[in-house]
């Protein structure tokens, strides 16, 4: 046999070397692929859950209307301008919340004009958020199972999953970027952190504080005192300027939020005078029952295990004590997006908790971190088609022909008409220079209202109020008024047309 032909026999064999490569590959980073596939399954699902809610009219202007009509502007040149909900006056989203990480969406509505398009953006965004566990995870276990069942755990406690599919908040793209900023700052690269951090800021004005709590973090728990102190002041002093400074400016006054916050002092400075003056009130706002329930509700899905890591869980502590002094309940419901600046730091100090256990119980702190947060999910997750709960702040499923009524009205609202109407088709008309909630007529050349939908706009107050009386006395109004007729109605679904200026 000549010696070409022994050379071609391994190959008539069919033992392909590539294959079996391949095969290797797969084999060695096998968990690295599934949390992969997870983040890809779970990034198709979670979207399908916002598109059923949003074809079905279970979200509404607030808050997905308000992003978009924000994101719109932009792209129209009029960067984050939008219909104040509450006066109706054109205004920069600026003087409301500091966020202007909303224009960076801008691009994408380029490409699909769509409210979903943000939606999928956010629940994209969070599903990156389970690479820097992953790779916290190998960094201090030095176990791909371990760090596998840890970034698959992120990706199953019930906060993360909430979260993103509560359409949309510029915060909630916090989640992922903070997680990020851990992993650089856990590996030494400070340029890279200073991006994340950047992001992380421009998201709100209230998130310099967990920036500034990270670097507090760095220059203890690492030993990079200056460094450290250098991320705290810049963290601090966005806050300060963004409060102080950049919301007067575009609002012409004080945060409209500061009236959350009214038992312990109603503003910051009124908060530090309240803790000298009547510390008793921050005790009382502090140790409610619900404030005990958030926290258990918290700390249940993780097994509590970041408690192994109280330095690092303690970074999460500005947000935790901005929310449980709340009076606004809702700051207190974990479902919300209040946990942005939560979620990054409780996850990333499991993980270092995990790691500080005996290596033969790494596993088993793991799996019962995904198998229990997997649990709870399921009961409290964003599933109310699965389970028959009222979704996160929407309402309980509307029945076929409501939904094909108001699919029927918003239909007949032209494209840039002016207009008011109910939240939830809000949702849908929010593309638009004009865009108004009911009882707000200002500009309005058409109006959509939805008789079962109880919730208005008031002056004093910057979120909805559930007045259904309102409601019917606006649409008995507009019914009587000569300038306005009606153009549809069913299914107590109505859509009026000004028919003189």
């Amino acid at each position: 046999m000549s010696a070409s032909a022994e050379r071609v026999r391994p190959m008539r064999s069919g033992s392909s070397p590539a294959p079996v490569a391949v095969g290797r590959l797969a084999r060695e980073r096998a968990w690295t692929i599934a949390v992969w596939a997870a983040m890809a399954a779970w990034t198709v699902v979670l979207f399908a859950v916002v598109r059923d809610a949003y074809g079905t009219f279970r979200l509404g202007r607030f808050d997905l209307g308000n992003m978009v009509q924000a994101v719109w502007s932009t792209t129209q040149g009029r960067p984050l301008e939008t219909t104040h909900g509450a006066t109706g006056e054109q205004i920069v989203r600026l003087g409301g919340h500091v966020d202007p990480f909303l224009v960076l969406l801008a691009p994408l509505w380029v490409v699909w004009q769509s409210p979903l398009v943000l939606a999928f953006a956010q629940v994209a965004f969070v599903s990156l958020g389970a690479l820097p566990v992953l790779w916290l995870g190998r960094r201090h276990t030095g176990s791909d199972r371990v760090a596998a069942l840890l970034a698959l755990g992120y990706l199953a406690y019930p906060w993360t999953a909430t979260s993103a599919v509560g359409a949309i908040h510029p915060v909630t793209f916090a989640v992922p970027l903070l997680l990020f900023a851990v992993w650089f700052l856990e590996t030494n690269r400070l340029i890279p952190f200073f991006v994340c951090a950047a992001l992380v800021m421009s998201t709100g004005e209230l998130m310099g504080l967990p920036v500034a709590a990270l670097g507090i973090w760095f220059a203890l728990a690492r030993v990079r005192r200056a460094a450290g102190a250098l991320i705290a002041v810049v963290g601090a002093a966005w806050t300060f300027v963004a409060v102080y400074f950049i919301v007067p400016a575009f609002s012409g006054e004080s945060s409209q939020f500061y009236g959350f916050y009214d038992q312990v002092g109603g503003s910051p400075g009124g908060l530090v005078r309240t803790a000298f003056t009547d510390p008793g009130a921050i005790l009382a706002a502090l140790f409610e029952s619900h404030d005990f329930a958030y926290l258990l509700w918290l700390t249940v899905p993780l097994c509590g295990l970041f408690l192994l890591s109280p330095a690092l869980a303690a970074v999460a502590l500005p947000q935790l004590l901005v929310n449980t002094l709340s009076d606004f309940r809702s700051m207190t419901d974990p479902r919300y997006h209040s946990l942005a600046a939560v979620i990054p730091f409780l996850i990333a100090a499991t993980v270092l908790g995990v790691a500080r256990l005996p290596a033969s119980r790494r596993v088993g702190a793991a799996a019962a971190v995904l198998v229990v947060s997997g649990v709870v999910a399921v009961v409290v997750g964003p599933w109310p088609r699965v389970i028959d709960v009222k979704p996160l702040g929407g309402r309980t499923t509307l029945t076929a022909e409501h939904v094909a009524a108001l699919s029927d009205a918003v239909a007949l609202v032209p494209e840039g008409a002016p207009v008011s109407a109910s939240n939830p088709a809000g949702a849908h008309l929010s593309a638009r220079r004009h865009i108004y909630s009911i009882p707000l007529l200002e500009r309005a050349e058409w109006v959509v209202v939805d008789l079962d939908d109880p919730w208005v706009v008031r002056p004093d107050s910057p979120i909805l109020n559930h007045h259904p009386e309102v409601v019917r006395a606006f649409a008995t109004r507009l019914e009587r008024d000569p300038r306005w007729r009606k153009a549809f109605e069913r299914d107590r679904v109505l859509v009026f047309r000004r028919v003189e200026g």
